[in-house]
């Protein structure tokens, strides 16, 4: 990026209005909301508070960051369907028209894009830029702690799973298949979330919140009768 472009991009962020965009951003949201519980407004709200405060941290201006966040889920696709891994595309292309009949400054409309794009752990697509990094990292600490918590079973729930396998509650011996219910959705995914975060203020926010689901996990085994040690909470 040259000089002259950087600077303008410092003048076109400083002379955003946040408390107006902010209003125009949710409004969005709320116009276009698909009415998944576990990614409602209260869930977009949360990586929006996660994604300012890591941008903070890491020194990341909010005029990409702000509108990938509140618009990262606005096309939502349920866990078990065959296009789930399509969802992140299909959100940043239609975040592209919102954001330009909104009429938000077009030259972050890319970056903005590509941090949508890249935010979902079932896509796949690397996050090139910081802004993108901060994005994906907001979004994936709602999949850790209490919160996480509450959101998988949410989700289990909706999609009519049990909570664990009857017969061997933790996939000790077994392969964890988080489609046939929802503990083993720790197993396939959440507590590998930590390991993936792109940034060191992500990163240790992943580990707190990977702590209290694995003390989650334990209370759990007891309070059903699981007896011994068991290799997938210590390995995890």
């Amino acid at each position: 990026m040259s000089l002259a472009a950087y600077l303008e991009g410092i003048a076109v962020e400083a002379s955003i209005d946040w408390s107006e965009w902010e209003a125009k951003l949710r409004a969005l949201i709320v116009d276009d909301e698909a009415g998944d519980a576990a990614h409602d407004l209260l869930h977009i709200e949360r990586v929006v508070a996660n994604a300012r405060r890591l941008a903070e941290e890491e020194g990341v201006g909010l005029e990409v960051v702000v509108p990938a966040a509140y618009l990262h889920d606005c096309v939502v696709v349920r866990k078990d369907s065959p296009q789930r891994s399509q969802a992140s595309r299909l959100a940043a292309q239609r975040a592209g028209v919102l954001l330009a009949e909104a009429g938000y400054p077009a030259g972050f409309v890319p970056a903005i894009r590509h941090a949508i794009e890249a935010h979902s752990f079932s896509a796949q697509i690397e996050a090139r830029t910081l802004e993108a990094k901060v994005v994906q990292d907001a979004d994936r600490l709602e999949a850790l702690g209490a919160v996480g918590i509450a959101r998988c079973l949410q989700t289990g729930g909706a999609l009519q799973r049990p909570l664990y396998d009857a017969a061997e509650p933790f996939p000790q011996q077994r392969t964890p298949d988080d489609f046939a219910n929802s503990i083993d959705h720790f197993f396939v995914k959440l507590l590998k979330l930590p390991a993936t975060m792109q940034t060191e203020s992500g990163k240790r926010e992943a580990i707190s919140r990977k702590d209290f689901m694995l003390l989650y996990l334990q209370q759990l085994g007891r309070e059903i009768g699981v007896v011994g040690p068991q290799s997938c909470l210590l390995d995890a």
